[in-house]
C-alpha cells in the first residue's frame, strides 16, 4: 500500500477534489434553481480543469510524468 502512495502526484489529487466540489456546486445551484449559481459553478469548473491540464502539460514537458 505504501508503494502505491509513493508515486501519487498530490497536486492532481487536489485539482480533482476541487473539480468534484465545483460539480457538486452545479448540482446545488440546480437544486436551488439559481441560474447565476449554475453558470458561476460551471465557470469555476472550467477554470479548475484548465489549470489541471496546464499543470499536467508543464510537468510532462519537464519530464516529471
Amino acid at each position: 500500500m505504501i508503494g502505491l502512495l509513493k508515486n501519487v502526484k498530490w497536486v492532481f489529487v487536489f485539482y480533482s477534489i476541487a473539480a468534484l466540489l465545483a460539480m457538486a456546486g452545479i448540482g446545488l445551484a440546480v437544486g436551488l434553481r439559481s441560474v447565476l449559481g449554475i453558470f458561476a459553478a460551471i465557470l469555476v469548473l472550467c477554470l479548475i480543469m484548465g489549470m489541471g491540464f496546464k499543470k499536467k502539460k508543464e510537468m510532462r514537458e519537464a519530464g516529471l510524468l
